[in-house]
């Protein structure tokens, strides 16, 4: 694939829903930033297989909750690329215990919410500072916003409260943000996943097996990540550009309303 001469940034990229995005976007021709929390030898396999895809990739080992280890992986970009187009904020978390709202433990949510919302919220704030930067100096500069939700954000779940309120903090910071950086032609959009087969929902696989056996979904199968990666693709190119602060719901049908 020959370069676009864009790059994005994917955090949670190393696997999983992350991964996905990178393949679909490298094979739109971007370069690559992956930030996730594992040691870079332990996603050798993916990161090489984004290079085999055609893409520059770049790997940054930060925790998105560090304000420091933000900063230095945007700076790393720069470093390297020089250029951001596309930030997906995908990197996010499950509660360590699936625990009833009435007994879950404080912990519990100060750490789910800072991975799902906090860490990506200012993450957004810093990248989107310097997509101003960008297309103040070029008026051609094309970028865009991609937040991973989850139908847990309308969908609610009480033995995993935290994740569900962390979901629905980012759906809202998808509209803020949108709406704040309209004036800059910088459009922001929520995926919203239903049931993908990740590691994430590998512990519930009977659970989501039964239900959906038993008609949950309209389209009766697991969702794969490839199925969240089309979609951000679209969205990275522009396909809906005038769509800013829209959710593009992935869930089989699991939130279509039916009698």
């Amino acid at each position: 694939m020959t370069s676009n001469g864009k790059t994005a940034l994917i955090t949670g990229g190393g696997r999983g829903i992350g991964l996905a995005i990178g393949k679909r976007l490298a094979n739109e021709g971007y370069d690559i930033a992956v930030g996730d929390i594992h040691d870079e030898s332990d996603v050798k396999q993916a990161l090489n297989g984004l290079r085999d895809l055609g893409a520059e990739v770049l790997y940054c080992r930060a925790d998105v909750t560090d304000a420091a280890a933000r900063a230095e992986m945007l700076a790393a970009v720069k470093r390297n690329f020089g250029r951001l187009n596309v930030l997906v904020n995908n990197a996010g978390i499950a509660p360590r215990v699936r625990a009833d709202i009435l007994e879950a433990a404080e912990q519990s949510f100060e750490e789910v919410m800072r991975v799902n919302l906090q860490g990506p919220y200012f993450l957004t704030q810093a990248v989107a500072n310097w997509m101003i930067e960008q297309r103040r100096a070029a008026d051609e500069f094309e970028g865009c916003i991609i937040n991973i939700g989850s139908i847990s954000a309308v969908v609610a779940s009480p033995s995993r409260g935290e994740y569900c309120i962390s979901k629905a903090g980012v759906s809202m910071a998808t509209k803020l943000w949108a709406a704040r950086l309209g004036e800059f032609g910088i459009p922001v959009y929520e995926i919203r996943p239903g049931i993908i087969a990740t590691d994430m929902t590998s512990k519930v696989r009977d659970k989501y097996d039964k239900l959906i056996a038993e008609g949950l979904l309209v389209q009766s199968r697991w969702g794969q990540p490839d199925d969240v990666g089309k979609a951000a693709a679209m969205l990275a190119r522009g396909d809906i550009a005038y769509a800013t602060g829209q959710v593009v719901s992935v869930d089989g049908g699991l939130t279509l309303q039916r009698l």
